[in-house]
């Protein structure tokens, strides 16, 4: 019988392997640097003033990161998975993360919030939106910091909490 973990550990060195091997380093820390927070933040206010689906844009945006920031630090500390840079024995990587647990990958359910919330406000522009999202996640991989099943956790945590925040807006 297959182990998720060890299929996971297993898919995890498989894509590190394959990135190292290609020398995607230095092109997934760059990816990974596009969803950090702050790119949100100038993108939602300024399409709040420049754009007139702007405030449905930030308003939706806004509670889906009310709703998602709790959830991901709730289930980061209470699930306390390891992340993979600090799991494998003689593992290097020369990227540090912001802290040391990996479930979910709190960059995915950001970068998926964002591509949903581009869905719903900008549907001409979703495909570009889920491929840069689909994007974040397999950078963090790459650069060891996150396993493939942290990415799909990240993944349902960024697309439910767009769906619970459409029941508010």
């Amino acid at each position: 019988m297959v182990n998720i973990a060890n299929l996971d550990k297993l898919l995890f060195c498989h894509i590190l392997t394959f990135c190292r091997e290609h020398k995607l380093n230095q092109f997934a820390k760059q990816i990974s640097a596009t969803g950090d927070g702050h790119i949100y933040v100038y993108l939602a206010v300024g399409l709040l003033f420049l754009h007139p689906q702007g405030s449905h844009f930030f308003n939706l945006m806004l509670v889906s990161y009310i709703i998602e920031l709790p959830l991901y630090l709730l289930l980061k500390n209470f699930i306390r998975r390891n992340r993979p840079c600090a799991a494998f024995a003689g593992f290097e990587s020369d990227f540090q993360p912001s802290d040391k647990f990996s479930l979910p990958s709190g960059h995915t359910a950001a970068a998926f919030i964002m591509a949903s919330v581009v869905m719903h406000v900008f549907p001409l522009l979703a495909v570009m939106a889920f491929t840069w999202a689909m994007a974040i996640g397999l950078s963090r991989i790459a650069l060891g910091v996150h396993y493939p099943l942290d990415i799909l956790a990240g993944i349902a945590l960024g697309l439910g909490a767009v769906s619970m925040a459409e029941q508010f807006i």
